[in-house]
């Protein structure tokens, strides 16, 4: 007996000691990105046993927060920070990772196919639009059979990039969203019931009938609801898909900071709710182990990565996008001194 917990203690021990060496990397933020870092995460450790990242998926906002007041080693964002709020974060450097589209879902028995003007959208989450059967939505969509049901608008209730990609495209379209609950991670909604994360709001649609609600395109797909068409910038009716959130991209100029908005873009087939998604990481790291392995495993995220990225109806980052991000990560530095720079 006495051997037995001998044994047993030493077998703990040695256990502990494997765990001790791991190098752990905390980051939390966006929901939009979680399923893709989620397998990133998991395959990278496999890769590199020694290295465990931790993501707690609580929103842009939260994350923003955490990598402001260092309580993590990265953040993660679909909206890019403000100037204001660069100034509280001196230091950190946006990485677009993938693109995505924020596709708009619902819950209507018999309605598998729908078609949404940028002003009839504007009046749903306006409240003004409050019946399926609504002339607007009939005249998106002539031939479809929609009843004289209530529409239950569905949001985020937490900081959200995915309310930043929705408001700023409802901004571009819509004066009276513009002037009303305007931009932002977080708005006063006119209207509906909050959901936490894109999880969240996915709940509420598939639990809600007549229900109508915005969430990246995975997580719509993951469960099984319909997505709308929407309306580009050119007037074309057009579906979320890889090859229409990459065509959203194609034109736009990427700034030096990676800020770009890249919703309403003009341009054959380009969906108008897309997006880059951003890992926040400061330019300068001060854990010298911790830095350098976070810093390698965003290279490997921006090139090996991507291969993962379809699978998960995200789009890959343009090469010409790799490319910068590529010279960007050679200027970082850990304790002053570049890190990547004679490696890659």
């Amino acid at each position: 007996m006495k051997k037995t917990i001998l044994t047993v203690a030493a077998a703990l021990a040695v256990s502990g000691a494997v765990l001790a060496d791991k190098l752990l990397i905390n980051g939390a933020g966006a929901t939009f990105p979680f399923p893709l870092y989620s397998k990133w995460f998991s395959q990278y450790n496999k890769l590199h046993p020694d290295i465990q990242i931790n993501y707690q998926s609580i929103g842009s906002g939260g994350g923003i927060k955490q990598i402001t007041e260092r309580t993590v080693d990265f953040g993660a964002s679909d909206a890019p920070l403000s100037d204001e709020q660069l100034q509280k974060a001196s230091g950190v450097q946006h990485i677009p990772t993938v693109m995505g589209a924020v596709v708009i879902v619902w819950n209507l028995p018999g309605v598998q196919q729908l078609r949404i003007a940028p002003e009839t959208l504007a009046a749903i989450y306006l409240g003004k639009v409050t019946k399926w059967n609504d002339a607007a939505l009939k005249n998106d969509n002539p031939t479809a059979k929609l009843p004289d049901t209530a529409i239950t608008v569905a949001h985020r209730s937490d900081g959200s990039g995915t309310t930043n990609i929705f408001t700023d495209y409802l901004s571009k379209v819509s004066p009276d969203w513009k002037s009303g609950p305007g931009k932002g991670t977080s708005v006063n909604w006119p209207a509906g019931l909050g959901g936490k994360g894109n999880e969240g709001v996915t709940g509420l649609v598939k639990q809600t009938e007549g229900a109508v609600g915005y969430v990246e395109l995975a997580y719509a797909n993951q469960n099984k609801l319909p997505t709308a068409e929407l309306k580009s910038h050119d007037g074309e009716w057009v579906k979320a898909s890889l090859e229409s959130v990459s065509a959203a991209a194609a034109k736009a100029a990427i700034p030096e900071d990676y800020r770009v908005s890249i919703t309403d873009q003009p341009g054959d087939g380009a969906y108008p709710t897309a997006a880059f998604t951003y890992l926040l990481v400061y330019r300068d790291q001060q854990d010298a182990a911790k830095g350098s392995a976070l810093l390698n495993f965003i290279w490997w995220a921006v090139h090996d990565g991507q291969k993962e990225a379809a699978a998960l109806d995200y789009a890959p980052l343009p090469k010409p996008v790799v490319e910068k991000v590529e010279q960007t990560l050679k200027r970082m530095t850990v304790n002053g001194k570049p890190v990547l720079a004679s490696s890659k």
